[in-house]
């Protein structure tokens, strides 16, 4: 078995055990679990900027290198690691002190093309969508983004936000709400 696939079997917290022992293999296989994640996140809540998303991937993963000390085994890794990443862009937010733009992937609403009659109905749905989220506050975008893109769960998202599980709730609920009234309208207008 090679050197490299070896750490393919570690848990992540086991990884940032070898890397801080600066093993750069165990660094390597953190990455390529998580790169595509984070830049997809930073890509949606930093102006769907790529070259912007692929800069705080990589200060991101510096972080990691620089200070592993600061991961606490006992907490979830993927929580932690995207804790790190929502106040890299809670800092941003401040330093650019205007509202961004977010989309979300057209893999989170796979389940609409079954009420879309073509491609096409689906693709101006998906726009709205895209729409109606830069109506909501950074927020609700985040706490939307996390529970229907990233799969977290409400306790999952409230220790990356560092709010009360209720606060989550109600965020995810006004977000949907929101949503689904556009929807309703978009759909009527549709048909």
């Amino acid at each position: 078995m090679s050197k490299e696939k070896a750490f393919h079997n570690y848990s992540d917290a086991g990884l940032m055990t070898q890397i801080r022992c600066a093993n750069t293999l165990a660094f390597n296989e953190l990455y390529s679990r998580y790169s595509r994640r984070m830049l997809y996140y930073f890509y949606r809540m930093l102006g769907n900027c790529e070259d912007t998303a692929q800069d705080f991937l990589q200060d991101l993963f510096y972080k990691i290198v620089d200070k592993p000390h600061l991961y606490n085994p006992a907490q979830k890794f993927s929580t932690w690691i995207f804790c790190i990443a929502h106040n890299m862009c809670k800092n941003e937010y401040r330093r650019r002190n205007v509202r961004q733009n977010i989309r979300l992937s057209s893999e989170s609403f796979n389940d609409l093309s079954e009420k879309c009659e073509t491609e096409n109905d689906l693709s101006e749905t998906i726009n709205l969508i895209y729409r109606e989220l830069d109506h909501l506050g950074e927020s609700h975008k985040t706490a939307f983004i996390l529970r229907y893109r990233e799969g977290f769960q409400v306790n999952e998202i409230s220790e990356v936000l560092n709010l009360p599980e209720g606060t989550v709730k109600s965020r995810l609920f006004y977000a949907r709400r929101c949503l689904v009234e556009k929807l309703k309208k978009h759909v009527e207008m549709m048909y």
